[in-house]
């Protein structure tokens, strides 16, 4: 009886023990059982984190219908998104027995995961992109608790006071920690103190024993004595004397810009580029309405209004009473996000130029950019300066029609160009058609007629394009750059700088300008501040950045003096006057001997001259002229102790060796210099010398005035972990230069008379030093670019040192000596004017 008993009670048991599917059951009706109305509430924290990712992702994924559209599209699939995972996540955890608010910790979860997700897919390093969602994630619940107590009845006031006050305090310590976090949120500023030169003069302050060889105290003076061209001249910044009238030419079919649709003021033609271009999205087509077969001309035209003709200037009158013809210059803009158009963002450049007597095209290039839905048609580069050839056609077709407001108005034998990014890129291989266009005999039909004189390019891309570059020949070239362009992070313009050669007669020039906090997309107003788009953008740092209005007017002032110079000519506006710049004692590196130069080529010389024009950040300069004859180019063969011209190398004390340029990313540039690293060695000077013992080569004129040569500073490379800066700083070295004369006299005179040795801008690039090596493959690890400066040395200064040196003699010896501590500097491009 006793085990009937036992055997009903055990029946009894199974028969009372719930199923596996009730458990479950129950499980998921209990769900939510700790989200209470708290963790309810605080789930908006996580809500707005991942809203301002996904919100990040809207403006880095432009559809073309509007930021607002855009924003609320991506909020709604974010909270659809959020919504699903939360409560799949509940049940999730529900069903294992976790006893936690399972929708709160849902909400969590997909905050991490869409933030990881979208960040690991913009180029940011998985270790990275995990810490940024786990800073969002974090965010999110930081925000949800705050949120959750304020809206808790329990909580007194004053509990609730606190809790504010304490989130208040974390959201002005989470605004101000990019900027605080040391290098890794600051602007370009010097890592080092890197070379002196000998003798800095400080005004008022007596120079003693400075000058050597028979250099006279009162004759030595620095940099301080360059004079300011702002003393002489207008801002080549500042409007001209004409009026601007502004319209547009296009197609007359565009559905995103009426300015070139329905509201365009004069109809151009479309052209055909399915010869450059084979693969065209059908989502690209649907969006402009047009594929690669008809490509829309489209144009923003900034023109001036002499005083005699603006009573008669309307849209379809000619003014033909006036007989003045204006240089053209053509603008076009770089590779940005398709949707997001570009080329209204050079207007003040248009305006600026139109005003000085330009006639300005900003040319539409939109429908050739990258679109994340779409990609970037293949051979863009190609066609980017296609596309500028074929507008110099249409408006050379609109200067010979008599209804058109171009009729007879341009010079086309002026022409400049202007590029930005790829536009860079794109206007140096229009200058250089020939080596790009031979085969195209439609396009080849007329060129010739059209002569582009100058090429100034805006951090340019410099890509190889059918296995070559563009080999500039007879054109003048600037090219400006900032330090700080977290796109185009090298100075690819000094890459162009460097294969633009001149033939002998013709007075050309080519000039640099790299400036210490400036970004990639300030240049153009419509870009933004963000030289990346987002979410990506986000973690670059704008601490200590130029403004966008400081930034563009370095643009306007050395662009607008570029054209000055190479387009209207020598003294234009100025009764064919020249500008010429005398010095206290010295400085005669800015002097302007000849009658050819024009008002502002000082600048493009010497930065310095201009600096009441230019905001306060650091500035390094490169320039030749065609007129330059060099001594030393280092790139005629790999025999470091030959010269051309039958010269000789040597080094004493130091090591010597030519190498090739680098960039940044420590890629080569296609030039080559010789490299100077000198040892901590006490008292002893180090020495390189050059020698002829026929004399140097002479310019062809015969006369010897000034001695010119780019040196960089790349002592920064001798840091590591034995090295710290501290050390490096005070064993810095001074540089001093020698020159013997025919006669066998020699002068030697320090660097500084002439110009200092600046060092170079370290730039932090991120928000955090950590990030700088984990974004984009990397390409912001390397803080320092070893950017060259042009010194330009007036030897009537050597002869002023020691009346007894006499450069018409000729030259037979140039030394550089070093002394101090260690140093590693790199020479090229030595010779004389």
């Amino acid at each position: 009886m006793g085990e009937a008993m036992e055997i009903q009670v055990v029946t009894e048991l199974l028969l009372s023990k719930p199923t596996l599917r009730y458990r479950i059951a129950r499980r998921i009706r209990n769900a939510y059982r700790y989200d209470t109305a708290f963790w309810r509430s605080a789930i908006a924290g996580p809500w707005g984190a991942g809203m301002f990712a996904f919100g990040l992702l809207a403006l880095g994924m432009p559809t073309g219908l509007g930021r607002p559209v855009d924003l609320l599209l991506f909020l709604l699939a974010g909270t659809l998104g959020l919504y699903l995972t939360a409560h799949t996540a509940a049940l999730l955890l529900a069903l294992i027995g976790v006893p936690i608010p399972r929708l709160f910790t849902g909400a969590v979860l997909f905050d991490f995961a869409a933030a990881f997700v979208i960040f690991y897919y913009n180029e940011v390093a998985m270790p990275a992109a995990a810490v940024v969602a786990a800073v969002i994630s974090l965010a999110g619940i930081a925000a949800g608790l705050l949120y959750g107590a304020l809206a808790s009845r329990r909580l007194r006031l004053r509990h609730k006071a606190a809790a504010a006050l304490m989130a208040a305090l974390l959201v002005a310590a989470a605004a101000i920690w990019p900027f605080a976090a040391g290098p890794g949120g600051g602007s370009a500023v010097p890592a080092y103190q890197g070379v002196q030169s000998a003798g800095i003069w400080k005004a008022g302050e007596a120079e003693d024993d400075k000058a050597r060889d028979g250099a006279s105290s009162d004759a030595a003076v620095g940099s301080a004595a360059v004079p300011s061209l702002a003393d002489l001249l207008d801002s080549p910044a500042e409007p001209g004397p004409y009026e601007v009238s502004t319209f547009t030419y296009g197609s007359g079919n565009d559905a995103w810009q009426p300015e070139y649709g329905e509201a365009v003021d004069i109809t151009s033609g479309t052209v055909d580029a399915s010869v450059y271009i084979k693969k065209w999205s059908v989502y690209r087509t649907a969006y402009w309405g047009f594929n690669q077969r008809a490509l829309p001309l489209n144009g923003r035209v900034w023109m001036p209004v002499a005083a005699e003709e603006q009573d008669n200037t309307n849209l379809g009158n000619s003014a033909a009473d006036s007989q003045t013809r204006y240089p053209l210059v053509l603008i076009v803009h770089g590779n940005h996000l398709m949707e997001d158009f570009s080329d209204d963002g050079y207007a003040y450049l248009g305006e600026l130029l139109a005003s000085r007597g330009f006639i300005v095209v900003s040319v539409d290039e939109n429908f050739l950019n990258y679109s994340v839905w779409t990609g970037i048609p293949d051979n863009d580069m190609k066609v980017r300066a296609w596309i500028l050839l074929k507008h110099l056609q249409q408006i050379g077709t609109f200067a010979a029609e008599p209804d058109n407001p171009l009729y007879e108005k341009i010079d086309f034998t002026r022409i400049g160009l202007v590029g930005h990014s790829r536009g860079g890129q794109a206007v140096a291989m229009a200058a250089g058609y020939k080596d790009w266009f031979a085969d195209d005999a439609e396009l080849m039909s007329s060129l010739e007629d059209y002569k582009i004189q100058a090429v100034a390019a805006i951090a340019p891309t410099d890509k190889k394009v059918d296995g070559k570059y563009t080999q500039l020949k007879d054109v003048s070239y600037l090219t400006l750059q900032g330090a700080r362009d977290g796109d185009v992070s090298d100075f690819e313009g000094d890459r162009q700088y460097m294969r633009t050669s001149f033939s002998s007669g013709k007075d050309r020039f080519k000039a640099s300008l790299y400036i210490g906090d400036a970004n990639h997309s300030q240049f153009n107003s419509s870009w933004g501040g963000r030289d990346v788009s987002y979410p990506k953008g986000i973690l670059l740092s704008r601490n200590g950045m130029l403004s966008p209005s400081e930034q563009r007017s370095i643009a306007k002032v050395y662009i607008s003096a570029f054209f000055e110079e190479t387009l209207h000519g020598a003294g234009a506006g100025n009764n064919g006057a020249t500008t010429t710049l005398h010095a206290v004692s010295g400085s005669a590196s800015v002097t302007n001997t000849s009658a050819k130069l024009g008002r502002y080529l000082p600048l493009l010389q010497d930065y310095r001259t201009g600096l009441a024009w230019l905001p306060d950040t650091a500035y390094y300069n490169r320039f030749e002229r065609s007129t330059f004859t060099a001594w030393a180019r280092y790139d005629e063969d790999l025999n470091r102790l030959s010269l051309p011209g039958g010269g000789k190398a040597a080094g004493s004390n130091l090591t010597w060796k030519e190498e090739e340029a680098k960039n940044r990313q420590n890629g080569t540039k296609p030039s080559r210099g010789i490299v100077l690293e000198r040892k901590p060695s006490g008292n002893e000077p180090s020495t390189y010398t050059l020698s002829w013992e026929q004399g140097a080569p002479l310019p062809s004129s015969g006369q010897l005035e000034e001695l010119a040569f780019s040196l960089t500073d790349r002592s920064f490379e001798l840091q590591d972990d034995n090295t710290p800066d501290a050390a490096l700083a005070a064993g810095s070295v001074t540089v001093e230069v020698e020159l013997t004369d025919g006669n066998g006299t020699s002068v030697r005179l320090p660097l500084t008379r002439f110009m200092e040795v600046e060092p170079l801008p370290v730039t932090s690039f991120t928000i955090h030093p950590w990030l700088e090596r984990h974004l984009s493959g990397g390409k912001y690890k390397h803080p320092t670019e070893a950017v060259y400066q042009t010194y330009r040395l007036a030897l009537a200064d050597f002869a002023a040192a020691n009346p007894s040196f006499n450069p018409d003699t000729g030259i037979q010896r140039l030394t550089f000596l070093l002394s101090g501590g260690a140093a590693k500097l790199m020479l090229d491009d030595i010779g004389v004017y």
